[in-house]
């Protein structure tokens, strides 16, 4: 792994069904320096998918990454647990172009794959797309402060209700 400060770090999880997947993300990382800390699974055995998520999102919602990748079969399991973190983007994205997009449009901090339905080829394509592109910011920002303050609110309990009228608005 390329020397860089722990932040920069992409954090990698994964369980059994996303062990050969992740395998050739970590292959990729390595061949183009891309430092990365690899949580597990370290294996094809039964390993439940709430354990790696937790870990990668934890990071993600403490500041210690700023980037995660999560795999499980369908990558659905673990896009639902990580998006329970507070400043957590999961993004399950099946195509390159809904990777690019989901990192222009919505900031998204983690990448979430099926490892049993997205093949390897689209899979890398993905992958690339994702950590290639650069947060938009400008008319988004505005769907991402709703987002922060939903999560504000909601972590207390309280309903939330936006602070504005954002739908009349474009």
């Amino acid at each position: 792994m390329a020397n860089a400060d722990d932040s920069s770090k992409i954090w990698i999880g994964n369980d059994h069904g996303g062990y050969e997947l992740k395998r050739k993300f970590v292959a990729f990382l390595r061949e183009r320096g891309i430092p990365f800390e690899d949580v597990g699974s370290h294996s094809s055995d039964i390993a439940r998918y709430p354990h790696y998520a937790v870990r990668v999102a934890k990071a993600i919602s403490d500041g210690e990454a700023k980037r995660g990748i999560l795999i499980c079969s369908t990558g659905i399991g673990m896009s639902i647990i990580a998006n329970k973190f507070e400043r957590v983007r999961a993004a399950l994205c099946t195509s390159a172009y809904m990777g690019r997009l989901t990192r222009a449009h919505n900031d998204s901090n983690i990448l979430c794959l099926g490892g049993k339905i997205t093949g390897e080829l689209e899979a890398l394509d993905i992958l690339e797309a994702w950590l290639a592109t650069e947060y938009d910011g400008g008319r988004h920002d505005i769907s991402l402060g709703l987002i922060a303050e939903a999560e504000e609110n909601l972590s207390d309990d309280s309903a939330w209700q936006p602070s504005r009228d954002y739908y009349r608005e474009s």
